[in-house]
């Protein structure tokens, strides 16, 4: 019996919005590496008097999510205070919408376990802000090597779009499908970076198990994972905890835990809170948001061609399999990289492989963003058509890509230095008689009928094509040399 207990997940993502300024005060967002508390002022640290503004970009950032995750908007929303005592939270309270999200009722598709797709229904999105960050075991002399925890307020206030799923997911690998997809809308979006490793984007998962017929026992929220590894190993820990509670006679308690990565384990930190416990009220210090329709409207215009729809036309229109569309959106960037090199004439499927590999790798290698890239897609697609034409082999043209992204030179200037071009048929034959000029015992043993399985031709024929980099087809090299040998 114990074995019908299912999976019952819901998901909450924070994604930061990439704003420059915090959501209700005019403080740098760019916390990564500064001097902790010096992106502060009295309204993110909460001082008596301060007065919060909202910020209208993160408005418009978490509209346009919304419209992308197909969501209805609210033209009225409000924020609220949620109270309660963290050391790292300086006012008591977030400020967070709370019963009047700015968004509601959308949805986003993922694969299921069967190739299929899975409609994860989304049931609001709402506005808030961040809290600071906790230094914990800092033991650097400033207070005299003692262990202690330190608390950084420079990323209290950073505006965030909590995004609340449904709790239609029901394993650990559809939940990872469903924030990788989040994450590539929120990229080709340009509302934030999606960077788990950073914090920019987190996740909290409600997880509770359920037999045939039954809506599902008490939920359990593991908070705060910061990678999809996390995400998934947690998660199955947490089945497996909860599974064997129940085959013992126990009941699974209602409580909010932590995943310990060291040990690999979920541990418990306190009873889960209802919004009661929260004391949500009307911030006084904060109108309603009131938007209007062609506000909306403006944003549904600035919408992009979303992930799934490229990868869509990738896969219909130009001819790539599944797995190279997925890469290919994982960044919007890099699908407008590929889009533009098609454009400019490279063929689909070499484009493609050598945005897959060639561009990714120097990409992640050098840690560089796609835009700063200095082989521009028109050039790549010149390249790869003389590849396509075989007036390039695959070598010489990697050589030439090389010089390309490392120099900066030319692309004419790359093909003079690397020879590209086939050589002509005068060319070929006297590199032919100079092949055999210096392997002339070779030659006597072929002539001599001592080469039954054309091993040494074959060898002969290897000697030519390296010295060429591949800029001849192995036939032609062939036939050249039989012409030579046999005197044909």
């Amino acid at each position: 019996m114990r074995e019908e207990l299912s999976p019952v997940i819901g998901l909450e993502i924070h994604v930061q919005l990439a704003t420059g300024t915090k959501i209700f005060c005019g403080c740098s967002t760019d916390y990564i590496g500064a001097v902790p508390n010096v992106n502060v002022c009295p309204v993110c640290l909460g001082l008596p008097g301060a007065l919060p503004s909202l910020n209208a970009r993160a408005v418009e950032l978490g509209t346009l999510a919304g419209l992308a995750l197909g969501c209805r908007i609210r033209l009225r929303s409000r924020f609220h205070r949620k109270n309660y005592f963290y050391p790292d939270l300086p006012k008591g309270y977030q400020i967070s919408q709370y019963d009047e999200p700015l968004a509601e009722e959308g949805f986003i598709d993922v694969a299921d376990e069967k190739g299929g797709t899975r409609r994860i229904r989304i049931l609001r999105l709402h506005l808030e802000e961040d809290a600071g960050k906790l230094v914990h075991g800092a033991g650097d002399g400033r207070l005299e090597g003692a262990s202690c925890s330190l608390v950084d307020c420079n990323r209290a206030g950073v505006p965030l779009a909590e995004i609340v799923s449904a709790p239609d997911l029901t394993s650990p690998a559809m939940s990872r499908e469903y924030v990788l997809a989040l994450r590539r809308l929120v990229r080709h979006l340009g509302v934030g970076d999606g960077d788990m490793e950073a914090g920019s984007l987190r996740v909290d998962a409600n997880i509770s198990l359920k037999g045939p017929g039954e809506s599902g026992g008490e939920r359990v929220e593991i908070k705060n994972l910061n990678s999809l590894r996390a995400l998934e190993r947690s998660l199955e820990y947490e089945i497996s905890r909860q599974r064997d509670l129940i085959s013992r006679g126990g009941t699974v308690a209602r409580e909010t835990r932590h995943w310990n990565e060291v040990t690999e384990r979920t541990l418990g930190t306190r009873s889960k809170e209802e919004a009661q416990d929260y004391r949500y009220f009307p911030d006084p210090d904060l109108p309603p948001l009131v938007i209007t329709e062609g506000f909306v409207e403006a944003c549904r215009r600035r919408l992009p061609e979303l992930p799934d729809a490229r990868r869509r036309r990738f896969v219909e229109g130009l001819g790539l399999s599944e797995e190279e569309a997925a890469v290919l959106v994982e960044e919007r960037g890099v699908a407008a990289y590929f889009d533009a090199a098609v454009a400019a004439g490279a063929p689909p499927r070499r484009a493609s492989a050598w945005v897959r590999t060639e561009v990714l790798r120097v990409l992640r290698e050098e840690r560089r963003a796609v835009g700063a890239f200095p082989v521009l897609p028109d050039t790549l697609a010149a390249l790869l058509q003389r590849v396509e034409s075989g007036e390039l082999s695959t070598t010489v043209a990697r050589e030439c890509f090389h010089a390309l992204r490392t120099e900066e030179i030319s692309l004419d200037e790359a093909l003079r230095r690397f020879g590209g071009g086939k050589p002509s048929s005068e060319e070929l034959e006297a590199l032919g008689r100079r092949t055999l000029e210096e392997n002339v015992d070779v030659v006597e043993e072929i002539l001599g009928g001592r080469d039954p399985k054309g091993k040494k031709i074959k060898y002969l024929e290897g000697l030519m094509m390296r010295a060429l980099r591949g800029q001849e087809t192995p036939e032609a090299v062939r036939r050249t040399l039989e012409e030579l040998i046999f005197k044909k």
